[in-house]
């Protein structure tokens, strides 16, 4: 098994995504994020929630979660934002490694 994993996030706009990418890069607290448009639906505090959003893939190591999360917290637009982790279970091998090199120790 791999320390390897992805935080999902999303963010209210371009610039807050950029923001958010370019601190977590410059902090080598993530080796790449990869972001996308997306529509988002929701229910928020009782509503329907209708957003367009940008999906943050941010590929780092688990160990890192908890400085990655204060992180985004910090520079974060929402109340409440959508911070997930999903670890990788397996990887090539040349990948995981630029990605332990890529990202600083906990």
């Amino acid at each position: 098994m791999s320390d390897a994993c992805t935080i999902f996030t999303t963010a209210g706009s371009e610039t807050e995504a950029e923001d958010i990418a370019a601190a977590l890069l410059a902090e080598k607290l993530a080796a790449c994020v990869q972001m996308t448009p997306i529509a988002s639906r929701y229910v928020w505090k009782g509503e329907l929630a209708r957003e367009e959003e940008v999906l943050l893939l941010i590929k780092t190591r688990a160990e890192l979660f908890e400085p990655v999360r204060a992180r985004i917290r910090a520079l974060h637009s929402y109340e409440t934002p959508e911070i997930l982790m999903v670890p990788v279970v397996a990887g090539d091998a040349g990948y995981l490694d630029w990605l332990a090199e890529s990202t600083r120790p906990a």
